[in-house]
């Protein structure tokens, strides 16, 4: 079976129903979010009406936000098993949220039985190709199709991205997820986390300017949550063949710009000399992230002392250190230190005297792995 994750507003159902639509097949679409009862039985139901119309030829089932029902997997497991014993040719497609899905079902129930399909926050071709984004406008709105013609009224986009992307995935999928015992710290650290996108924060600092914030490890726990609701990450610290996981300070990352333009950013109010580093910086970061999810590449940042870089990228024999600037007279401290300390290592510059900002945003952090190391 298909299984099509992703976080909110990145166009899950639209795929599907789009391509139900253009190849004609026998299908059955339903939402596990629609009125009435969402339960075992009902995707009992659901599952007979396909098999009633299974025959000569294939049915398509797609149950969209399947992660609202209880037990779902089990059921799930159960019926695809009967399908495939029977030989009914019964094709299923299963949609949810990156992060309840993914820990409700999948690795426990459905091991061996799945095809994961991950859809992110669209990329700057994607935004371009469909809406006409200038670089500029991505950097500043891009990463969701949903509120892309609002982009002419800062009020009103920026409300959109609130009540319908980032509220709902705080205060229902994350919340869904696992026991979260201080949801208003999750939001606190959420907003402050978008504000602070691009910056390396040590997670004592992070504590401190929190309320009620607890302990480092009550942060490193909420922020990993984040990361898996498609709001906010923290890029570790990479040191040669170790990677340090909680000891070290994270680097904060939005997954997609607009909701760190929605919440406080320092470009918020517009583009300007003192603000298009950031910006910058900040796409960059949520594009590679987005690029390497369930790939075997690694995004890191490195310091050591007062030199610092921004991005790593590695895989198993290749390494590619990325600095991010928007000056032509921008130093190369950083990326020298780092090649001295790892001389197999191969670095870049990202702006006006390197690869150009537009280049990294329309490839993949595969595709700059294999063209400049």
């Amino acid at each position: 079976m298909q299984v099509i994750t992703g976080p909110r507003q990145v166009g899950k159902s639209t795929i599907v129903e789009q391509v139900l639509a253009e190849i004609g097949q026998a299908h059955v679409f339903e939402s596990g979010d629609g009125p009435g009862i969402r339960n075992a039985t009902w995707i009992g139901a659901v599952w007979a009406e396909a098999r009633a119309r299974s025959g000569s030829e294939p049915v398509i089932l797609a149950i969209d936000e399947i992660q609202k029902i209880p037990d779902w997997s089990e059921v799930v497991k159960r019926l695809w098993d009967e399908d495939t014993r029977a030989r009914r040719d019964i094709r299923v497609v299963l949609l949810g949220s990156s992060t309840n899905i993914s820990h409700r079902g999948l690795s426990e129930s459905l091991a061996g039985r799945f095809e994961r399909i991950r859809v992110q926050p669209w990329s700057y071709a994607e935004m371009r190709d469909a809406f006409n984004f200038t670089l500029d406008e991505y950097l500043l709105f891009g990463g969701y199709p949903g509120p892309a013609s609002l982009r002419g009224d800062f009020e009103r986009w920026r409300n959109y991205v609130h009540d319908s992307i980032i509220m709902p995935a705080l205060t229902r999928d994350l919340l869904q997820l696992q026991r979260v015992d201080k949801p208003a710290l999750l939001r606190q650290l959420f907003e402050l986390g978008a504000s602070l996108s691009g910056k390396v924060v040590t997670y004592e600092k992070l504590v401190g300017r929190l309320q009620d914030a607890g302990n480092t490890t009550t942060i490193a726990h909420y922020l990993s949550l984040l990361e898996e609701g498609g709001l906010l990450c923290g890029i570790q610290k990479y040191s040669g063949s170790v990677v340090r996981r909680r000891s070290s300070s994270p680097k904060l990352q939005v997954l997609a710009n607009a909701t760190a333009t929605a919440y406080e950013a320092p470009w918020m109010t517009g583009i300007t000399d003192a603000t298009m580093g950031p910006l910058v910086e900040s796409a960059v970061g949520a594009h590679l992230r987005n690029s390497i999810d369930g790939t075997p590449t690694g995004l890191y940042y490195w310091k050591k002392g007062d030199h610092e870089v921004d991005f790593v990228l590695t895989s198993r024999t290749r390494t590619l250190a990325l600095e991010v600037t928007t000056s032509k007279d921008h130093h190369l401290r950083g990326l020298d230190a780092f090649h001295k300390a790892y001389p197999s290592a191969a670095v870049a510059l990202i702006g006006p005297r390197g690869i150009s900002v537009e280049t990294v945003l329309t490839s993949t952090a595969q595709d700059l792995l294999e063209r400049f190391t």
